[in-house]
């Protein structure tokens, strides 16, 4: 009898030890992280501070968002919201979702800000070259010439009652590259902010956006990548809490015939890569779809006009790096930039 009773006694110790332990693990808040290969690029989002259980839930649903955009907004799957748009283009108004609605309709604005220097009509163009994708190459003159009639965000028409797009010639085509990581981001920021997430670091491929603090209840230290092709170290950093970054290098994606380097950023008036004195633009500011549209678009301005872009936008921070190693900040960075790399050094 008291052979059993300290059986049992060991058992109840054991299920004490297991019940607490499992608890521990399920209560204990932690960072939490989860890796998606979507959008034609490796995302990582990662909460902080929070329950396993509530983390792996939401880390579930942020993947199902990711999959959604792309699904929508993706270029190359047949069945896209995006496909089907330029299927028809010349034909007929595709009746689509809110999110490619509003992301179009973003586009735009963002069209006629930089004089069509950012155009989600370049699709003739990006099909051509194929920077990023195995059959990449330099087209003819005559193949640039021949797709560049087609470039024209003016010819893309909206009908916000009925929710539709409709591309004016056929042959135009949408794409959504340049922006739709930018919207996929600020949607999981806010997806987050409304299952009151405090903390959390979302880079969906080089396209960050920061929520909150860190794990050490500090603003988020983040690298500015150093835009030398063969370097992985970042060149400086920014602190920053509640920003998007993004930046847009010529080192991101790129094709070499000759012994020179075509880059994927396209300039939609020539149909070749924007060519000016700088290396990349790295833009900061409340909301990802922002920096995503205006780094490249402000790369393709040039220095001094970009500079004077930025100056002129509201809640708009930016880093210019030209191909000579020298950088310009915006004003709203002068006390929040540190250079890491003494190549480099600030010249305003």
């Amino acid at each position: 009898m008291k052979k059993n009773r300290k059986i049992l006694f060991i058992i109840t110790i054991l299920i004490l030890l297991i019940v607490f332990v499992a608890s521990n693990t399920i209560f204990k808040k932690a960072t939490y992280s989860e890796k998606y290969y979507s959008l034609d690029t490796i995302n990582e989002v990662s909460l902080i501070d929070i329950r396993k259980g509530k983390a792996d839930k939401l880390l579930s649903e942020i993947g199902k968002i990711i999959i959604n955009i792309n699904n929508e907004m993706s270029l190359q799957l047949p069945g896209s919201e995006i496909s089907k748009i330029n299927k028809n283009a010349g034909i007929k108004p595709i009746k689509v979702s809110d999110d490619v609605y509003d992301v179009v309709e973003k586009s735009l604005y963002y069209s006629k800000l930089t004089d069509g220097k950012f155009d989600i009509s370049v699709g003739p163009l990006t099909s051509l070259w194929n920077i990023g994708n195995k059959n990449a190459k330099v087209p003819s003159k005559a193949e640039i010439e021949k797709v560049l009639p087609l470039v024209n965000y003016k010819n893309i028409i909206l009908d916000k009652k009925n929710r539709t797009i409709f591309l004016k010639n056929k042959g135009m085509k949408l794409d959504l590259g340049g922006i739709a990581k930018g919207f996929c981001a600020d949607k999981i920021a806010s997806f987050l902010k409304e299952n009151d997430v405090k903390n959390a670091i979302i880079n969906l491929g080089g396209n960050v956006y920061v929520l909150g603090k860190n794990d050490r209840n500090t603003d988020f230290s983040i690298g500015i990548q150093d835009p030398s092709k063969d370097s992985t170290a970042p060149m400086a950093s920014i602190h920053v809490s509640n920003k998007s970054i993004v930046t847009s290098g010529i080192y991101e994606r790129f094709i070499e015939k000759d012994g020179k380097i075509y880059h994927h950023m396209l300039n939609p008036k020539t149909g070749y890569p924007f060519d000016n004195a700088l290396s990349s633009v790295t833009i900061v500011s409340n909301k990802s779809i922002d920096g995503d549209a205006l780094s490249t678009s402000i790369y393709g301005l040039g220095l001094e006009q970009g500079i004077k872009e930025v100056k002129r936008l509201k809640n708009i921070e930016a880093i210019f790096i030209t191909k000579d190693s020298k950088v310009y900040i915006s004003d709203g960075l002068r006390n929040n930039f540190k250079v890491l790399n003494n190549k480099y050094h600030i010249v305003n």
